[in-house]
């Protein structure tokens, strides 16, 4: 696949983008700050130990081994989910996620898919206009594959390893609708995220590896979500995997608003694809052509039962969020609007 993942030039070069929008989704990917792992009683923490020490017959998908589900785990992902201001669901359901990646021991991977734990929420960010609510489409709960490590480097490795420590630790995938109009507001939205979750208690942002983004960037004609039939242009979308910073995430939007200009400039139509982000360079990559959902083969986890966790989100206490600290430290310490948004935008400062 050629590095501008579009095909050949022989559509209508566009030339003026002031009538089109850019449109950014996330995908974020979070440990949760559990003790054990989210499917068996390994322990988390493993940073400072050898390779595959921490793992089992449950995180290792040895035959026979079956997985019990983490209830602290669950607790934290529903403190997220209300936090969020999503709907509660009232029965959620784990599935096997079914693809092949070297550090996918099972062959498949315990997600959430038609029946997450918590949907339809929002966060309130300062986007570029002044105030902005980004949804939020879905919360589910999901196992973190493997590590691979290529020694030598990523690009110049003769051989490749696998470590097995990390399968199994708990996350969240917190997925947004398409609302981000620019790298800057993802970055924002992010930042808020990451307070909102050490708030919560349920995530350290230290952890190597604890975050990750998956971005969806493409630039449309403005309005084109409301249009419908067959009048209504896609120019693809690309979708950048396993960012692990912010600063990351900002510049591999950047790079890709420039790089799909300059395609729609030569006529070139670009199609829907996955792509790496080099952060060395600050660029991205083609990787491969982006994957549907039935590729998948998603189908209900046999050995574990649904959840119902409606009797348990009564009891669940928030902490003061970083919106509501910042109201109150206006009042309180009559600091300035924006004084008071750097201070509670980390826990650190806030205490």
């Amino acid at each position: 696949m050629s590095e501008t993942a579009g095909r050949p030039a022989g559509g209508t070069p566009v030339t003026d983008f002031s009538d089109d929008e850019v449109i950014i989704g996330l995908e974020i990917h979070c440990q949760l700050n559990t003790a054990t792992k989210l499917f068996c009683g390994c322990s988390t923490d493993y940073r400072d130990d050898g390779p595959n020490t921490h793992v089992c017959p449950v995180c290792l998908g040895l035959p026979g081994s079956l997985p019990r589900v983490n209830r602290k785990a669950v607790e934290f992902a529903l403190r997220v989910g209300l936090a969020l201001n999503c709907e509660i669901l009232e029965e959620s359901v784990f599935a096997r996620k079914n693809y092949f990646y070297p550090d996918l021991n099972k062959g498949f991977q315990i997600t959430q898919y038609d029946k997450p734990l918590a949907v339809k929420g929002y966060l309130d960010i300062e986007g570029d206009d002044g105030e902005k609510r980004v949804r939020i489409t879905r919360v589910h709960m999901e196992e973190d594959p493997g590590r691979l490590v290529h020694k030598g480097g990523s690009d110049r490795a003769r051989y490749t390893l696998v470590d097995y420590n990390r399968a199994g630790i708990p996350l969240i995938e917190i997925v947004t609708e398409p609302d981000l109009r620019s790298p800057k507001e993802a970055r924002r939205f992010l930042n808020k995220l990451r307070a909102t979750l050490e708030y919560l208690g349920v995530f350290d942002s230290e952890r190597e590896g604890s975050i990750r983004v998956d971005a969806n960037i493409s630039i449309q004609p403005k309005g084109w979500f409301a249009k419908t039939g067959k009048g209504k242009e896609d120019r693809g979308r690309a979708e950048v995997k396993n960012i692990s910073s912010y600063k990351g995430v900002e510049k591999a939007l950047t790079f890709e608003i420039t790089r799909q200009k300059n395609a729609l400039r030569r006529g070139q139509k670009l199609e829907s694809a996955t792509r790496h982000f080099v952060e060395g360079r600050g660029i991205t990559t083609a990787s491969r052509s982006k994957e549907m959902e039935q590729d998948y083969r998603y189908f209900p986890e046999p050995d574990l039962r649904p959840l119902r966790v409606c009797d348990w989100t009564g009891g669940i206490v928030l902490p003061e969020l970083p919106d509501a600290r910042r109201a109150r430290f206006l009042v309180q310490y009559q600091c300035s609007p924006t004084h008071a948004r750097t201070l509670t935008g980390d826990l650190r400062l806030a205490e």
